[in-house]
């Protein structure tokens, strides 16, 4: 039976000439795990929040949602009770100060006797491993238990469907992993019905039913993950392509008649039945990098408080001109305060920040910023000061003080880079998630700096548009422009960078070019490397794989 039923949705934003989701028809049975995926902007996170009326974007809506044969519109309070929401920021959703309370609030609103929400809250606490921090204040938590905290507060309201909008965006991949196999558990265990929104598909793809692909607002496939898979090829002119598992990319650029495979496991398999290493390396010419230091950290601490604990411990840094540099790490390990310490946003209270050799605190605030460095923060909604999008690059017109010709120029040449030409008349808050991040990015282009630091630049971005950003990076680093990215994203950062440095307790434990970095780790290392380390030796991206099975198809012909 189903429990959702979609029928010809489309909806359309106030203004928008286009529709955000187009004539969408879709059924979606009790139990199900089904995963939502498209380029940033497809109208993933729109069509899901049709699905919670409480926070259904306003605009023009045709055709009809059915929950249980029941017209959404009529369910009333019963939809906020049987239809549970985890958004992608988990600091957006919580609302009190300690996790006990978080849990039980939903349940004291409406009106549950305590008897009841002590047993929920207690079985949910149990259930998600949360004792250890249940009388913790929430701003000590770490992204992963916040989010967590998000997931065991909705069901402890005992939800019928749970829908999550890219609830792993902001974790490492240790707990983002940890994150979605909570919610296999879930949904094996509890039969309860998932809608996950996600870009990150090497970890779910596997494990849902169904796969929902959606381009431009419209439905491109629903399907098996294993059709979908095999049949990828069908989607070659999508650029969602870029953004499936390593196993299922790897299989489709590869001439095989073997299943197609979803996970490592069966990858790794794969290789080893269609592939002999008869050329087992590819040769990478190490960094030739001599230019000079343009920043560094010389043994720097750092607290946020006299009483708390440190949260850098002596950090010493290098960072060559034209370089770019992936800081990696778990949550909470230090990655971002190092960024506010760069950027002068946070003071050492022991240690030095050099910048152009120069110590950070003789700049002046305008020295340091125009022309010279900036910041993409983590949440791009920080940057956004006009009602507008278009109106956001007046702002750096002004402040630059390009002329009219110059600045149209400027604007027009990064919007058609990061193909967002049609968000100019739109409010900023009004974007998706990925959508911000691009926007934000762009006002941060037009400043023309010399380094630019970057907190998760891929968050909320799908494959294609993680390309585009790519080759944005290496056009600035043609033009010596040094970049220091702070990222989960591992397989960006092995592509990209000329340098990646682990964060741990508070200090950097290893640094090295991301082909031995990555070939030496079991867990912070590329989907591409796990699946062929036994049979290729330095192949750490999916290209990498691609081109080494193509070059032994042809060794083996000969």
């Amino acid at each position: 039976m189903a429990i959702i039923d979609i029928r010809n949705l489309s909806f359309s934003y106030p203004t928008q000439e286009s529709k955000a989701i187009d004539d969408i028809t879709l059924s979606i049975k009790e139990g199900e795990f089904i995963l939502i995926c498209g380029k940033t902007g497809c109208g993933k996170s729109t069509l899901i929040r049709q699905l919670k009326t409480e926070i259904a974007p306003f605009g023009e809506k045709e055709g009809e949602i059915y929950y249980n044969n029941v017209p959404l519109e009529d369910l009333h309070n019963k939809n906020s009770i049987d239809i549970g929401y985890v958004m992608q920021n988990p600091d957006n959703q919580i609302v009190t100060d300690k996790v006990w309370h978080e849990l039980a609030f939903g349940l004291e609103n409406l009106g549950v006797k305590t008897s009841i929400i002590r047993r929920r809250v207690a079985e949910m606490a149990s259930f998600f491993g949360i004792e250890s921090w249940f009388r913790k204040d929430v701003t000590s938590l770490s992204g992963g238990q916040k989010q967590l905290l998000n997931l065991a507060s909705i069901m402890v309201m005992n939800p019928k469907v749970l829908i999550l909008d890219e609830p792993t965006s902001q974790l490492d991949p240790i707990a983002a992993r940890d994150f979605i196999n909570t919610l296999y558990k879930i949904n094996r265990e509890l039969a309860l019905t998932i809608i996950l929104v996600e870009h990150r598909l090497e970890e779910v793809f596997p494990l849902a039913d169904k796969v929902l692909v959606l381009d431009k607002g419209r439905k491109l496939i629903y399907d098996s993950p294993e059709k979908v898979g095999q049949n990828l090829n069908d989607l070659s002119e999508h650029s969602i392509i870029y953004g499936f598992p390593t196993p299922i990319r790897v299989y489709n650029a590869c001439d095989t008649d073997d299943k197609c495979p979803l996970t490592i496991r069966e990858g790794s398999r794969w290789l080893s039945n269609n592939f002999k290493n008869y050329r087992k390396k590819i040769e990478k010419p190490l960094s030739s990098n001599i230019s000079s230091t343009i920043l560094e950290l010389k043994d720097v601490w750092f607290r946020y408080k006299r009483d708390l604990p440190d949260v850098l411990r002596g950090v010493s840094l290098q960072v060559k001109e034209g370089e770019i540099l992936s800081i990696l790490g778990g949550n909470g390990s230090g990655k971002t305060t190092t960024l506010n310490i760069i950027s002068g946003i946070s003071s050492p209270y022991r240690g030095k920040v050099l910048v152009h050799g120069k110590k950070i605190s003789d700049y002046k605030s305008k020295d340091l910023y125009h022309n010279n460095m900036a910041v993409l923060p983590q949440n791009p909604q920080t940057l956004f000061v006009k009602n507008q999008v278009e109106k956001e690059f007046d702002e750096i017109k002004k402040m630059m003080k390009f002329s009219d010709e110059d600045a149209r120029g400027k604007i027009s040449n990064i919007a058609d880079k990061l193909d967002i030409q049609h968000l100019f008349k739109m409010h900023p808050y009004d974007l998706s998630g990925g959508e911000q991040q691009k926007v934000a990015l762009a006002k941060i282009l037009l400043l023309n700096p010399k380094i630019i630091l970057f907190d998760e630049p891929t968050k909320g971005l799908d494959g294609y548009s993680k390309k585009v950003l790519g080759s944005i990076m290496k056009e600035l680093q043609k033009s010596n422009v040094t970049i220091i990215m702070v990222s989960h994203d591992i397989e960006f950062s092995a592509e990209y960078s000329d340098r990646c440095a682990l964060f741990f307790d508070g200090n950097i434990v290893s640094e090295d070019e991301p082909v031995t970095f990555f070939s030496g780790n079991n867990f912070y290392t590329t989907a591409a490397n796990k699946m062929s380390r036994h049979i290729f030796e330095n192949s750490i991206t999916s290209e990498d794989v691609i081109d080494l099975c193509q070059q032994n198809q042809k060794e083996y012909m000969i």
